[in-house]
């Protein structure tokens, strides 16, 4: 790497590249597909690797794929981009808005997929002049609004042999030209609980003949959060909170059904894998006390999304190297799920946030809603951002063949 311009080298690929990436983009934008349904967007990345000699392989599912960037022998790097468009009305008058009623990319997995096709393009452009010291796995990922595209790439061997991990997520509260990094926990664990309570049912004039299901459900609703809070580290950030809850269909009578649906939110990968048991063992004495019966179904989302230390410094060094300067900065955590945690589970790896928004605009554009846009400049420096957070894991992460000499090398 010693004498290498990896800037420049970025600016000459993009100078061709951006804006056939930007209509790329549109593209996408304007044909979005829901979770599992990505065959269109599936085939436009494949087409497009393709014509750059690269080999994409397919998921078993028909949507996603996997894409092998390099021949070396050296450390191996996956990259992850995922593809899947929110069920949500395009509100926005703009020449790409989406042709597909009721579907949108509302959370900018259009900008994460064309920014990972122009780093393929970048990065297979260095492996043909013998300037990529390892291999680096494009991942395509479907379903990661509806959790469950990432299990599909594992199930897949999408992990196999890989060293170190990385993603990132638009972010229209930081500007166009700097990412947010941190260490740690980044995203929450995102699982589902709904509880199903039962009783004999009964007039409401006689509640100490019967149980008073509504009465012990209400019980339920704030001793099983109130227990959470006391039997678990709060710095693990544990929270059930209720979003759906029914009983009854009259006034006079008690009835003999109901059920309460809610999220459970974790930072702490620890916490979270024992919440299940937890809860289910701090619902049953609550509605023993009022004489009702209950089920639990606890369905598990994702996990935390846990940023390791060295992967972030990774992250901060490529963001220096490529953006300049200052373009690294801090980001807050989310109680918002992401499976990009189960891909952590098998590697090391970091997630950063990618600032979209225009710089001076008093405009948010938030994500998850339908007049979510981003600054398209976003998209090249996305590029020059990932391309080099690759490079600077291969060469120096840490990993087979790194070290400080190549830390020397690829600084110089």
């Amino acid at each position: 790497m010693r004498g290498r311009d990896l800037r420049g080298e970025l600016d000459a690929f993009l100078a061709q590249a951006e804006p056939g990436l930007i209509d790329f983009r549109r593209d996408l934008h304007m044909h979005p597909e829901l979770a599992f349904a990505e065959y269109r967007t599936t085939e436009r990345i494949a087409a497009r690797l393709s014509e750059a000699g690269l080999v994409p392989a397919v998921l078993p599912k028909g949507t996603g794929l996997i894409c092998e960037v390099g021949d070396g022998d050296g450390p191996t790097v996956a990259l992850r981009a995922d593809i899947d468009a929110l069920a949500l009305a395009d509100e926005k008058d703009v020449p790409y808005r989406s042709t597909v009623a009721g579907v949108c990319h509302a959370c900018g997995h259009d900008v994460h997929t064309t920014i990972l096709v122009g780093t393929a393009l970048f990065l297979a452009g260095q492996a043909a002049a013998g300037l990529l010291p390892g291999r680096v796995r494009m991942i395509f990922q479907p379903a990661e609004e509806l959790p469950g595209g990432a299990l599909e790439v594992l199930a897949a061997g999408g992990m196999t042999g890989v060293d170190r991990i990385f993603g990132l997520h638009c972010d229209p509260k930081v500007d166009v030209g700097h990412v947010g990094l941190r260490a740690g926990a980044i995203t929450s664990a995102c699982d589902k609980v709904k509880i199903r309570v039962k009783g004999p049912g009964g007039h409401t004039a006689r509640p100490h003949l019967t149980a008073d299901l509504v009465f012990g459900l209400s019980k339920i609703l704030t001793e099983l959060p109130a227990a959470l809070s006391r039997r678990v580290d709060p710095r693990s950030s544990l929270s059930l909170v209720w979003g759906r809850v029914a009983a009854g269909s009259v006034a006079n009578a008690i009835p003999d059904d109901g059920v309460a649906e809610g999220t459970v939110r974790c930072l702490d990968e620890a916490a979270w894998h024992t919440a299940p048991d937890l809860i289910k063992a701090l619902l049953e004495p609550v509605a023993g006390l009022y004489g009702i019966e209950t089920e639990l179904d606890y369905v598990r989302g994702v996990p935390p999304v846990v940023n390791d230390e060295d992967s972030v410094k990774l992250l901060r060094e490529a963001a220096e190297r490529a953006l300049g300067r200052g373009a690294a900065v801090p980001t807050e955590q989310s109680l918002g799920g992401e499976d990009f945690g189960w891909y952590l589970e098998s590697a090391p790896g970091a997630y950063a946030r990618l600032g979209v928004r225009e710089p001076g605009t008093a405009v948010r554009r938030d994500i998850h809603q339908g007049t979510f846009d981003v600054d398209e400049s976003c998209i090249g420096l996305g590029v020059r951002f990932m391309a080099a957070t690759a490079l600077t894991a291969l060469w120096e992460g840490g990993l087979p063949g790194g070290g400080p000499q190549v830390a020397e090398a690829v600084r110089a």
